[in-house]
């Protein structure tokens, strides 16, 4: 059976990249959408991204109103983990907020059969968050990654000229996330420079949780999706070198470049998808669907002209495959 059927809902299987060798080994029944033809609902499993769940169960919910035969089951747990269960044929649909590698596409053809077809659904500008009392407004990456890397310089606020108001003991907070997310990867790509982080770290699950730490936490900083920003963290403008203009995570200057951490948000599945799947997808991709990324807090595709589309920051495709 494909992972797109008419109920039972398939088996949940253990997550994790670590299992791709023995998985290789393993026939997996490769990903179809085709649905049932029985009456029952078509059930399409998506799994991956934190920082796309919150828009794909939006996607989810408004595309089951248009099509209510359909049925489309939304996790998380990261783009590493949806790209496993991609891998071993478990799910029909993966979101990750980072390129697929090579050795990934290489596995998922070899245990199924099909090589991953990839979509850009949309574009996140990554930001950076700080409580909301904390003075500083912008940074340049070269001292973001003298905080976050291993051997790294800055380990108070006082070096960067900042005073918290309220605390006795600056020392800063460094909130991550977990290593199989793509956000992860892409800051430890893009921030410093495929450089391992500083052990001490708060690793996070999710994208939210992330926030919600760094809004309670006076002293601490942390990375995550433009959409998941509240009233009770800060966002700093970022800037590309030292001396050089500093820029917010806005549409705009995702679009126009300029915003140093843009990226692309993508869905990958086996092979062309084909019916339930490719229709889904097919909406994700209209005005309709990319009106859910919009109000999600996300950089739309450009719908009116080539040239207004960004050119995001390119994901690695080395590393650890963990990620």
């Amino acid at each position: 059976m494909t992972p797109a059927q008419t109920r039972p809902h398939p088996r949940r299987i253990a997550e994790g990249l670590a299992l791709l060798t023995a998985c290789a080994l393993v026939a997996c029944a490769p990903s179809g959408g085709g649905g049932g033809d029985d009456g029952g609902s078509t059930i399409i499993q998506n799994k991956g991204s934190d920082t796309m769940v919150n828009v794909a169960q939006v996607w989810a919910e408004e595309y089951h109103a248009v099509e209510p035969e359909v049925e489309v089951e939304v996790s998380g747990g990261g783009s590493g983990v949806g790209i496993a269960a991609l891998i071993r044929g478990a799910v029909d649909i993966a979101n990750a907020s980072r390129d697929m590698k090579p050795q990934e596409m290489e596995a998922a053809e070899k245990n199924t059969g099909k090589a991953p077809k990839e979509f850009t659904v949309g574009y996140d500008a990554l930001a950076v968050y700080v409580h909301k009392d904390n003075p500083l407004d912008e940074i340049e990456l070269s001292k973001l990654a003298a905080i976050y890397v291993e051997g790294g310089s800055v380990t108070r606020w006082s070096q960067l000229g900042v005073t918290i108001p309220g605390v006795s003991d600056d020392t800063i907070v460094r909130v991550s996330r977990q290593s199989s997310s793509g956000t992860y990867e892409f800051f430890r790509d893009h921030v410093l420079e495929k450089q391992d982080f500083a052990l001490g770290s708060r690793d996070l699950n999710g994208s939210k949780e992330v926030v919600e730490l760094v809004s309670s936490t006076p002293t601490a900083i942390g990375y995550s999706g433009m959409g998941y920003a509240t009233e009770h963290v800060k966002i700093l403008r970022l800037a590309s070198e030292a001396g050089g203009p500093a820029f917010e995570p806005s549409v705009e200057n995702t679009n126009n470049r300029s915003y140093p951490l843009a990226r692309s948000l993508h869905l990958y599945t086996l092979g062309e998808p084909e019916g339930a799947v490719k229709t889904y997808i097919d909406w994700i991709l209209s005005p309709a669907g990319q009106k859910v990324v919009e109000d999600s807090g996300y950089v739309p595709l450009a719908t009116d002209t080539a040239d207004a589309e960004p050119e995001p920051t390119t994901d690695s495709e080395e590393g650890s495959t963990e990620n």
